[in-house]
């Protein structure tokens, strides 16, 4: 049997197939609970540079915290568990809220920051 040749794997390009393949959601958050006051906004913007979503995130008046997440449905994905499961240290989440949550070609955002 003769060897297999060597694929390359290397980036995509925005030309490639495989590269318009890549399923991306947008959803937009609201939590509630102790979640003002307990640096939720900050670990919430570290998260999402990790997981490499973009978006964003603010307090509100009601005393939630709410947002935007956009990037490959995985990692939105993971970024849900986060919100409603883990926030930051001294939070006490309640619950989370997900709404208009839609397929997207490509994300809309640039980043992940607060706003004020």
């Amino acid at each position: 049997m003769a060897p297999r040749p060597h694929i390359s794997h290397g980036p995509l390009r925005a030309d490639d197939n495989t590269a318009s393949a890549m399923s991306y959601t947008s959803v937009d958050f609201e939590v509630h609970g102790r979640v003002q006051g307990v640096c939720f906004r900050m670990y919430t913007e570290d998260e999402a540079r990790k997981l490499g979503v973009v978006g964003w995130v603010r307090n509100t008046r009601q005393g939630t915290v709410d947002g935007q997440v956009q990037g490959p449905t995985d990692k939105v994905r993971q970024m849900k568990q986060w919100l409603q499961h883990e926030g930051s240290p001294s939070s006490i989440i309640d619950y989370a809220t997900f709404r208009n949550e839609k397929t997207i070609s490509k994300p809309t955002q640039k980043g992940f920051f607060t706003r004020y």
